[in-house]
Protein backbone atom coordinates (compact mmCIF):
# COMPACT_ATOMS: atom_id res chain seq x y z
CA UNK A 1 0.00 0.00 0.00
CA UNK A 2 1.10 3.43 -0.53
CA UNK A 3 0.78 6.18 1.91
CA UNK A 4 1.58 10.12 2.47
CA UNK A 5 4.31 10.15 4.81
CA UNK A 6 4.55 13.36 7.41
CA UNK A 7 7.69 12.25 9.38
CA UNK A 8 7.40 15.76 11.59
CA UNK A 9 10.55 18.10 13.00
CA UNK A 10 10.68 15.45 16.17
CA UNK A 11 11.72 12.47 13.81
CA UNK A 12 14.57 14.18 11.84
CA UNK A 13 16.14 15.16 15.06
CA UNK A 14 15.96 13.56 18.79
CA UNK A 15 13.75 10.80 17.62
CA UNK A 16 15.80 9.70 14.70
CA UNK A 17 15.36 6.43 16.73
CA UNK A 18 11.51 6.18 16.17
CA UNK A 19 11.71 7.75 12.21
CA UNK A 20 14.48 4.74 11.50
CA UNK A 21 12.41 2.61 12.55
CA UNK A 22 9.11 3.34 11.38
CA UNK A 23 10.66 3.33 7.65
CA UNK A 24 12.37 -0.28 8.12
CA UNK A 25 8.84 -1.60 10.03
CA UNK A 26 6.81 -0.31 7.02
CA UNK A 27 8.80 -1.41 4.35
CA UNK A 28 8.70 -4.98 6.12
CA UNK A 29 4.61 -5.11 6.15
CA UNK A 30 5.08 -3.74 2.43
CA UNK A 31 3.86 -0.18 3.58
CA UNK A 32 5.24 2.41 0.62
CA UNK A 33 6.03 5.47 2.64
CA UNK A 34 6.34 8.52 0.36
CA UNK A 35 7.66 11.11 2.13
CA UNK A 36 5.44 14.31 1.58
CA UNK A 37 7.66 17.17 -0.31
CA UNK A 38 8.75 20.04 0.71
CA UNK A 39 6.83 19.75 4.24
CA UNK A 40 6.78 22.04 6.68
CA UNK A 41 6.84 22.28 10.28
CA UNK A 42 2.81 22.15 11.70
CA UNK A 43 3.31 24.49 14.17
CA UNK A 44 2.30 21.83 17.05
CA UNK A 45 4.74 23.40 19.77
CA UNK A 46 3.88 26.59 20.11
CA UNK A 47 1.75 28.30 17.61
CA UNK A 48 -1.88 27.59 18.60
CA UNK A 49 -0.62 29.65 21.92
CA UNK A 50 0.41 32.90 19.49
CA UNK A 51 -1.49 32.86 16.58
CA UNK A 52 -4.74 31.04 15.25
CA UNK A 53 -4.23 31.86 12.07
CA UNK A 54 -1.08 30.47 12.04
CA UNK A 55 -1.80 27.60 13.85
CA UNK A 56 -4.38 26.46 11.16
CA UNK A 57 -2.05 27.60 7.67
CA UNK A 58 0.98 25.70 8.93
CA UNK A 59 -0.54 22.01 8.86
CA UNK A 60 -2.84 23.59 6.32
CA UNK A 61 -0.16 23.86 3.57
CA UNK A 62 0.82 20.12 4.54
CA UNK A 63 -2.56 18.93 3.91
CA UNK A 64 -2.60 20.97 0.53
CA UNK A 65 0.29 18.90 -0.67
CA UNK A 66 -0.75 15.43 0.75
CA UNK A 67 -3.70 15.81 -1.25
CA UNK A 68 -2.31 16.03 -4.45
CA UNK A 69 -0.65 13.06 -3.68
CA UNK A 70 -3.84 11.12 -3.44
CA UNK A 71 -2.88 8.74 -1.16
CA UNK A 72 -4.23 7.96 2.75
CA UNK A 73 -1.49 10.36 5.25
CA UNK A 74 0.14 8.39 8.21
CA UNK A 75 1.57 10.55 11.22
CA UNK A 76 3.56 8.68 13.65
CA UNK A 77 3.79 11.99 15.90
CA UNK A 78 0.27 12.10 18.01
CA UNK A 79 1.20 16.15 18.06
CA UNK A 80 1.46 16.48 14.54
CA UNK A 81 -1.40 14.48 13.80
CA UNK A 82 -3.79 16.41 16.57
CA UNK A 83 -2.86 19.47 14.84
CA UNK A 84 -2.81 18.07 11.43
CA UNK A 85 -6.78 16.84 12.17
CA UNK A 86 -7.49 20.30 13.66
CA UNK A 87 -6.41 22.12 10.75
CA UNK A 88 -8.24 19.74 8.31
CA UNK A 89 -11.76 20.87 10.27
CA UNK A 90 -10.58 24.10 9.53
CA UNK A 91 -10.26 23.77 5.79
CA UNK A 92 -12.67 21.26 5.26
CA UNK A 93 -10.22 18.88 3.49
CA UNK A 94 -11.19 14.98 3.10
CA UNK A 95 -8.19 13.74 2.90
CA UNK A 96 -7.53 10.68 5.13
CA UNK A 97 -5.37 11.13 8.14
CA UNK A 98 -4.10 8.21 10.56
CA UNK A 99 -1.76 7.95 13.72
CA UNK A 100 0.80 5.60 12.86
CA UNK A 101 -0.05 3.39 15.61
CA UNK A 102 -3.96 3.45 14.38
CA UNK A 103 -2.69 2.77 11.19
CA UNK A 104 -0.45 -0.25 11.98
CA UNK A 105 -3.39 -1.44 15.05
CA UNK A 106 -5.61 -2.20 11.91
CA UNK A 107 -6.70 -6.16 11.24
CA UNK A 108 -4.69 -6.16 7.86
CA UNK A 109 -0.77 -5.30 9.31
CA UNK A 110 -1.57 -7.10 12.61
CA UNK A 111 -2.59 -10.82 10.38
CA UNK A 112 1.20 -9.64 8.33
CA UNK A 113 2.64 -9.28 11.85
CA UNK A 114 1.60 -12.60 12.55
CA UNK A 115 2.53 -14.30 9.64
CA UNK A 116 6.23 -12.75 9.88
CA UNK A 117 6.96 -13.11 13.13
CA UNK A 118 10.44 -14.35 13.96
CA UNK A 119 10.89 -14.21 17.47
CA UNK A 120 7.59 -13.80 19.80
CA UNK A 121 8.42 -11.14 22.58
CA UNK A 122 6.28 -13.46 25.17
CA UNK A 123 9.20 -13.07 27.74
CA UNK A 124 7.93 -9.54 27.83
CA UNK A 125 5.40 -7.69 30.11
CA UNK A 126 4.51 -4.57 29.16
CA UNK A 127 1.54 -1.63 29.37
CA UNK A 128 1.11 0.43 26.30
CA UNK A 129 0.97 3.95 27.33
CA UNK A 130 -0.50 6.26 24.47
CA UNK A 131 -0.33 9.96 26.60
CA UNK A 132 -2.84 12.37 25.72
CA UNK A 133 -2.71 13.56 21.92
CA UNK A 134 -3.34 10.82 19.82
CA UNK A 135 -6.81 10.02 20.69
CA UNK A 136 -7.94 13.06 22.28
CA UNK A 137 -10.42 15.42 22.21
CA UNK A 138 -12.25 12.69 19.96
CA UNK A 139 -14.21 15.21 18.18
CA UNK A 140 -10.74 16.26 16.81
CA UNK A 141 -9.08 13.13 16.22
CA UNK A 142 -12.08 11.15 15.62
CA UNK A 143 -11.05 8.45 18.39
CA UNK A 144 -13.89 6.29 19.28
CA UNK A 145 -11.82 4.36 21.97
CA UNK A 146 -10.27 7.55 23.43
CA UNK A 147 -10.43 6.13 27.44
CA UNK A 148 -9.27 2.76 26.14
CA UNK A 149 -7.55 2.87 22.84
CA UNK A 150 -6.12 -0.57 21.96
CA UNK A 151 -4.31 -0.43 18.91
CA UNK A 152 -0.92 -0.61 20.57
CA UNK A 153 -1.98 -3.00 22.85
CA UNK A 154 -3.09 -5.01 19.98
CA UNK A 155 0.01 -4.59 17.90
CA UNK A 156 2.24 -5.97 20.89
CA UNK A 157 -0.06 -8.98 21.75
CA UNK A 158 0.39 -10.03 17.78
CA UNK A 159 3.72 -9.89 19.23
CA UNK A 160 3.35 -12.07 21.94
CA UNK A 161 4.13 -9.48 24.67
CA UNK A 162 2.20 -9.94 27.57
CA UNK A 163 0.23 -6.47 27.93
CA UNK A 164 -0.76 -5.85 31.00
CA UNK A 165 -4.09 -4.28 32.30
CA UNK A 166 -3.79 -0.29 33.24
CA UNK A 167 -6.21 2.60 33.57
CA UNK A 168 -3.35 5.29 32.92
CA UNK A 169 -2.57 5.07 29.20
CA UNK A 170 -3.95 8.27 28.03
CA UNK A 171 -3.08 10.50 31.54
CA UNK A 172 -0.55 13.53 30.26
CA UNK A 173 2.86 13.05 31.04
CA UNK A 174 3.55 16.51 31.29
CA UNK A 175 6.35 17.11 28.19
CA UNK A 176 5.01 20.49 27.72
CA UNK A 177 6.09 21.34 31.22
CA UNK A 178 9.62 19.32 30.90
CA UNK A 179 11.13 22.80 30.76
CA UNK A 180 9.41 25.62 32.65
CA UNK A 181 7.73 23.27 35.45
CA UNK A 182 9.95 20.04 36.32
CA UNK A 183 7.79 19.57 39.76
CA UNK A 184 4.81 19.36 38.33
CA UNK A 185 6.35 17.00 35.14
CA UNK A 186 8.20 14.95 38.04
CA UNK A 187 5.41 13.95 39.73
CA UNK A 188 2.94 13.02 36.70
CA UNK A 189 5.72 10.62 35.56
CA UNK A 190 6.22 9.36 38.65
CA UNK A 191 2.61 8.23 38.92
CA UNK A 192 2.98 6.38 35.39
CA UNK A 193 6.34 4.97 36.65
CA UNK A 194 4.74 3.05 39.75
CA UNK A 195 1.43 2.15 38.22
CA UNK A 196 3.11 0.91 35.52
CA UNK A 197 5.04 -1.29 37.94
CA UNK A 198 2.06 -2.36 39.95
CA UNK A 199 0.62 -3.70 37.04
CA UNK A 200 3.85 -5.60 36.84
CA UNK A 201 5.34 -4.32 33.86
CA UNK A 202 9.22 -4.79 33.10
CA UNK A 203 8.68 -1.93 30.14
CA UNK A 204 6.52 0.86 28.90
CA UNK A 205 5.54 1.12 24.92
CA UNK A 206 4.74 4.31 23.66
CA UNK A 207 3.90 5.84 19.86
CA UNK A 208 4.82 9.41 20.95
CA UNK A 209 8.70 10.45 21.00
CA UNK A 210 7.60 13.87 23.31
CA UNK A 211 6.14 10.87 25.86
CA UNK A 212 9.24 8.85 24.71
CA UNK A 213 11.69 11.78 25.82
CA UNK A 214 9.62 12.75 29.13
CA UNK A 215 9.68 8.93 30.61
CA UNK A 216 13.07 7.86 29.09
CA UNK A 217 15.59 11.10 29.21
CA UNK A 218 14.54 12.25 33.26
CA UNK A 219 14.14 8.82 34.35
CA UNK A 220 17.41 9.07 36.50
CA UNK A 221 16.63 12.71 37.66
CA UNK A 222 13.17 11.45 38.56
CA UNK A 223 14.66 8.36 40.90
CA UNK A 224 16.74 11.01 42.19
CA UNK A 225 14.71 13.50 43.45
CA UNK A 226 11.95 11.11 45.13
CA UNK A 227 15.28 8.77 46.21
CA UNK A 228 13.44 5.64 43.96
CA UNK A 229 15.53 3.33 41.93
CA UNK A 230 13.31 3.32 38.24
CA UNK A 231 15.03 1.72 36.15
CA UNK A 232 12.01 1.32 33.23
CA UNK A 233 12.89 0.33 29.38
CA UNK A 234 10.51 2.89 26.95
CA UNK A 235 9.83 1.33 24.08
CA UNK A 236 8.48 2.46 20.42
CA UNK A 237 6.50 0.29 19.13
CA UNK A 238 8.17 0.18 16.07
CA UNK A 239 11.35 -0.73 17.47
CA UNK A 240 9.62 -3.81 19.15
CA UNK A 241 8.11 -4.69 16.09
CA UNK A 242 11.16 -4.86 14.61
CA UNK A 243 12.87 -6.88 16.92
CA UNK A 244 10.24 -9.05 16.87
CA UNK A 245 10.36 -9.94 13.00
CA UNK A 246 14.35 -9.64 13.12
CA UNK A 247 14.96 -6.29 11.01
CA UNK A 248 18.26 -5.47 10.64
CA UNK A 249 18.66 -1.88 12.79
CA UNK A 250 17.01 -2.54 15.82
CA UNK A 251 20.36 -2.49 17.95
CA UNK A 252 21.52 0.44 16.53
CA UNK A 253 17.65 1.79 17.58
CA UNK A 254 17.79 0.90 21.07
CA UNK A 255 21.42 2.10 21.72
CA UNK A 256 20.01 5.32 21.61
CA UNK A 257 17.92 5.20 24.67
CA UNK A 258 18.89 7.06 27.91
CA UNK A 259 17.33 3.86 30.40
CA UNK A 260 19.89 1.05 28.60
CA UNK A 261 17.44 -1.28 27.07
CA UNK A 262 20.39 -3.56 26.30
CA UNK A 263 20.75 -5.46 29.23
CA UNK A 264 17.01 -6.10 29.92
CA UNK A 265 16.43 -7.78 26.18
CA UNK A 266 20.02 -9.91 26.84
CA UNK A 267 18.36 -11.43 30.06
CA UNK A 268 15.00 -12.18 27.86
CA UNK A 269 17.24 -13.42 25.45
CA UNK A 270 15.56 -11.46 22.82
CA UNK A 271 18.83 -9.42 21.24
CA UNK A 272 19.68 -11.72 18.44
CA UNK A 273 21.36 -8.89 16.74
Amino acid sequence: MDVTYYPGCSLESSARDYDESTRAVCASLDIHLHELPDWTCCGATSAHSLDEELAVMLPALNLSGAERLGNHMVVPCPLCFNRLKRAQKEVKSSLRIYDLASFIGQAEWLEKIRSRLKFPLDAIRAVCYYGCMANRPPKVTGSVDYENPCDMDNICEALGVDVRPWSYKTDCCGASFSVSRKDIMYNLVKKLYDKALEAEAECIVVSCQMCQANLDLYQKDISMHFMENYNIPVFYFTELIGLALGLKGATTWLKRHMVDPIPFLEKKELLRQ
